[in-house]
């Protein structure tokens, strides 16, 4: 028994890295892609927003689409915010900068960005269960419009 609980750990934590790795380079890509320039370390806060992400779409918890994908915005908005405060403001690396958004929060995080995570983390949601189905060999709910469907109609 012991020996499957360990297993399954390490199962979790591969997906967890995958998915790290994956996400930090995607958002990387996303960043140059529309903003012309990026920082490394995007890398570690776009994984690790993904990485939580996809703990968040494990199928134990009973939420619905819709606020898994809430969660997750809240959940981007946070870590963006701590690592803001410390890449930009103690730092002072110049990252990224809101300070012109409306209510933005020290010039880290801000409503139009939050309402953005919200409906992009429905990419990432996806995207645990497609590797977990992938590589992992768990049960798969559709692609990507699947999932966007069942945020449109609330399920």
């Amino acid at each position: 028994m012991k020996l499957i609980l360990e297993k399954n750990k390490l199962i979790k934590l591969k997906k967890f890295a995958l998915i790290f790795i994956i996400t930090g380079c995607g958002y990387t890509n996303i960043e140059l892609l529309f903003r012309g320039y990026t920082h490394p370390s995007m890398i570690v806060v776009g994984g690790l927003c993904g990485g939580l992400i996809g703990i968040l779409s494990e199928k134990g918890l009973k939420l619905k689409l819709w606020q898994k994908c809430a969660i997750s915005a809240l959940l981007v908005l946070f870590i963006e915010f701590i690592s803001g405060y410390i890449l930009n403001i103690k730092f002072q690396l110049g990252v990224w900068d809101y300070s012109k958004e409306p209510m933005n929060i020290l010039g880290q995080v801000c409503p139009s960005f939050g309402i953005a995570w919200f409906f992009l983390s429905i990419i990432a949601l996806w995207l645990n269960d497609y590797i977990g189905y992938v590589f992992f060999n768990e049960e798969y709910e559709g692609n990507l419009f699947v999932y966007i469907k069942r945020l449109i109609t609330l399920k």
